[in-house]
């Protein structure tokens, strides 16, 4: 039908611009902040971009959530503007008839953020976890960078070293600053290398000077070594039981009586859910007058993105804390919007024209 093939063009055209957009946007600002932490020692530098991939897989299924959102509402707010609704109205196609074309648009993307929703995203945290924590479990001679100074990861030291083999482990030209209590040390030594153990890693020097100084007394110490021995990071691996809730599989939460594996499963399934109720609500939120040149009908539908999204994010938090079970959380919040869904459809195809009839009998009886 011409309806039905006109209006998924125009969505899935103003779907894909709008995905491109938000895409855009979301991974400049996390190339902007992983680049910083990596310039701070937090991230490896090598990661950066597989970083970025993980971050837009993980927040894919809100995007793609928000894209056909806005996708709906824009397209349907530029029917009314062009007067196109008018005339789908003359001809007898009610406003609850679009909801079979926009769904028959939507339903693949709605599987891919369900799918995303429940496999893909623990895949992702699991993932960006461990390499976090095998970038963490390294050392911090092999994390700096020659040439540069860098802060070790709690912070008490500082490291410049001049990298001299090509797997990190050797160095010359090694210089620490470390702040330990009430006393600070300057070590410089010609050069280094990594020694590890199964608890911890040092990095040996080799002929050098350590000049420390107590910050109350002012006492100074100078010592001159041949070899010197360093903590430079533990060893001890994180188990996998100990990984955050975000990154266990669904399989697993679902086996997990605890109240955070249920309060994860709810956020993840009200990202499905809250995704189908969404493209009713902005059948409702599109309309607007013809004669009236504004985008506040965009800007309430965004507005209304937001709450239900933070609903949504709240209703995890109660059932993580036990103030409501599962299924209680999902039927309240999705169940809400839904019927609240429905009523402003039926509103808009029925609501106007219920007044019709009363009016003409009173001009009547005028």
């Amino acid at each position: 039908m011409l309806f039905d093939s006109t209006l998924r063009r125009d969505l899935s055209r103003t779907f894909g611009a709008t995905l491109v957009v938000l895409l855009t946007i979301a991974l400049t600002m996390m190339l902007i902040r992983t680049l910083g932490q990596a310039a701070l020692g937090r991230v490896s530098p090598q990661d950066v971009v597989l970083l970025l991939g993980y971050f837009a897989l993980g927040h894919l299924p809100t995007m793609l959530s928000l894209s056909l959102f806005i996708s709906v509402v824009a397209t349907l707010s530029r029917m009314y503007r062009d007067s196109e609704m008018s005339i789908w109205f003359a001809s007898g196609v009610g406003l609850s008839r679009f909801v079979r074309p926009v769904l028959r648009m939507s339903w693949p993307v709605l599987v891919v953020v369900a799918l995303l929703a429940l496999f893909v995203w623990p895949w992702v945290n699991r993932r960006s976890s461990e390499m976090l924590d095998r970038f963490e479990q390294r050392s911090d001679l092999s994390r700096v960078a020659p040439g540069q100074f860098q802060t070790s990861r709690d912070g008490q030291r500082v490291f410049f070293i001049e990298r001299a083999s090509e797997d990190g482990r050797d160095g010359r030209n090694v210089f620490i600053l470390s702040k330990s209590g009430d006393s600070e040390s300057v070590t410089s030594a010609r050069s280094g290398h990594i020694d590890n153990t199964p608890d911890a890693n040092f990095l040996v020097l080799d002929r050098g000077q350590r000049n420390e100084q107590n910050l109350k007394t002012d006492e100074k110490t100078v010592a001159r070594f041949e070899s010197y021995r360093v903590q430079a990071g533990e060893r001890a691996l994180k188990n996998v039981d100990t990984l955050p809730t975000k990154a266990r599989r669904t399989i697993e939460l679902l086996r997990g009586p605890d109240a955070h594996a249920q309060g994860e499963l709810t956020w993840r399934l009200g990202l499905a859910l809250g995704a189908t109720n969404l493209l009713l609500m902005a059948i409702s939120l599109s309309a607007s007058q013809p004669r009236r040149a504004s985008n506040w009908n965009l800007l309430f539908a965004l507005l209304t993105f937001v709450v239900y999204y933070n609903l949504i994010n709240l209703s995890q938090a109660w059932v993580a804390t036990g103030k409501l079970s599962m299924g209680t959380a999902l039927a309240t919040t999705h169940g809400s919007v839904l019927l609240l869904a429905l009523a402003l459809l039926w509103w808009r195809d029925h609501g106007t024209n219920l007044s019709l009839p009363m009016w003409r009998k009173r001009a009547t009886v005028a």
